[in-house]
């Protein structure tokens, strides 16, 4: 269990056959098992390619979320398609949204065949209830485990954004596109300040 934050690469991987095999097999694998929406599959995308494996830390990882989660489409196709262009390129890109977007394509396919001849059973309603609780408890774990890091470096600046993005989102009800805008603005604004300071030292 890697509850730290991760800032360094066990080991980047070769860029050869296998490496393509193992990406597609990863992502194929992780988007497989995976039910309840894209930040399940960040979830367990951080423990198999952050913890695991170390093709990237968790600073890469919170930088691909937070563009997945700016750009139009699933989050978990877009954060699959930013590891693999960071790994390998194009191609890398291509496999591990193939990888992605294979599982819910041939589950999809055969569900909806069937879904009419069950969608009144009584079981079937109560898998799908309780499978609604273990998601929440998933996208609520991998939340504190990117988000206490924060906490105990005592990061004020990051903590302060967080409060005053989630007052935004679940007390007054701003658009989320609006909220990731501002913080992208003030983010770049903050970052251009910064280097004005160190050039004038």
């Amino acid at each position: 269990m890697a509850e730290a934050l991760i800032r360094e690469h066990k080991k980047r991987p070769e860029i050869n056959l296998k490496f393509f095999f193992k990406l597609f097999w990863t992502t194929f694998s992780l988007s497989l098992f995976t039910f309840g929406g894209g930040f399940v599959i960040i979830s367990l995308m951080r423990k198999k390619m952050v913890v695991k494996l170390g093709w990237i830390n968790d600073e890469e990882m919170l930088d691909f979320i937070t563009i997945a989660q700016s750009s139009p489409g699933p989050i978990a196709v877009n954060g699959s398609l930013m590891v693999g262009y960071h790994l390998a390129g194009v191609p890398g890109a291509l496999v591990a949204t193939l990888g992605t977007i294979l599982p819910p394509m041939m589950i999809l396919t055969l569900v909806s065949l069937g879904y009419k001849a069950v969608q009144d059973n009584l079981w079937i309603a109560a898998a799908f209830h309780g499978m609604r609780a273990v998601v929440a408890a998933i996208v609520l774990q991998v939340t504190w485990a990117l988000f206490r890091p924060l906490l105990k470096k005592k990061q004020l600046l990051p903590i302060l954004l967080f409060v005053l993005s989630f007052s935004a989102l679940f007390i007054f009800k701003v658009n989320i596109m609006l909220v990731m805008v501002s913080i992208v603005a003030f983010s770049i604004i903050q970052s251009l300040i910064l280097l004005q300071k160190e050039k004038k030292l």
